[in-house]
């Protein structure tokens, strides 16, 4: 079944809102995968990878802190430490004790992290889209934060559609859909988030996730070189690394199918 957005209080008072998809067998115990969406985004994202996925897993779609229907964080309730507590929180809130995890881009950085940090909270790590810090990368994320500031997040996103996504592979309709959820998280919310996660690179850390991992990488990113996603692979033990030719950066968006069934696949690999 799928369940209406729930919520929980994190340990610093905010409320953060999830969403359980759970289509298995009643009479098994089913394994949970935890979905981390990207920054700008929200749960709602990860919608068309729910048919795939709740059949065989119990799926769980957080909206990060300031994002969807979670709560609007303080600048003292705002850190990358904290981001990936509230996915520990999360697990604890759900009597979990450790739980396979899949994050993309900003949310993917933050699910490394976890693997990183909590190693006995993490049976699989898949991560798409998301080299080990947005420090590394080649924008500029204050001129981004600028331009919203400025323009508005649906202008901004409208401007920068074609380095997110192959429109040649997605309906008009759905660019729509993407830039008007997207809009719907608050400018103030992401003056605080993009500027935490733009200065964190765990490239050093990597080393230490000693779960599965599974990196899909967008192999015509324009935000990332294929490089800094190279960094995984080299220094990740377990690491199947995968790169989606000709693609742009967001990947779970544009082809959200191909995405699930990769991640329906590891899964069950691991299981």
């Amino acid at each position: 079944m799928s369940t209406d957005m729930q919520s929980f209080t994190a340990s610093d008072g905010l409320k953060l809102s999830y969403r359980i998809d759970d289509y298995t067998d009643p009479w098994r115990q089913a394994d949970t995968v935890v979905l981390v969406h990207a920054a700008m985004g929200s749960s709602n994202r990860f919608y068309a990878w729910v048919p795939h996925l709740a059949r065989d897993f119990r799926v769980v779609r957080l909206d990060q802190r300031g994002h969807g229907q979670s709560g609007i964080p303080t600048a003292e309730q705002m850190s990358f430490k904290r981001l990936g507590m509230d996915v520990v929180e999360l697990l604890d809130h759900l009597g979990l004790a450790s739980t396979n995890l899949a994050g993309s881009s900003a949310g993917g950085i933050v699910s490394q992290s976890v693997a990183i940090n909590y190693p006995e909270r993490v049976k699989s790590l898949a991560s798409y889209a998301a080299p080990p810090g947005m420090k590394v990368g080649r924008q500029d994320y204050n001129g981004w934060l600028a331009k919203i500031g400025s323009k508005g997040l649906a202008a901004f996103l409208r401007e920068t559609i074609a380095d997110r996504m192959d429109l040649s592979q997605v309906e008009p309709g759905f660019v729509d859909w993407f830039i008007a959820e997207s809009a719907r998280n608050k400018v103030e919310s992401l003056a605080r988030f993009v500027p935490t996660v733009a200065v964190v690179d765990l490239t050093a850390d990597l080393h230490k996730i000693r779960c599965p991992t599974m990196v899909v990488a967008p192999g015509a990113d324009p935000i990332h070189l294929i490089d800094e996603y190279e960094l995984l692979r080299r220094e990740i033990k377990q690491c199947e690394f995968i790169v989606y030719e000709g693609l742009p950066h967001n990947i779970t968006d544009t082809v959200p199918d191909r995405c699930a069934k990769e991640l329906l696949r590891f899964l069950k690999s691991h299981a």
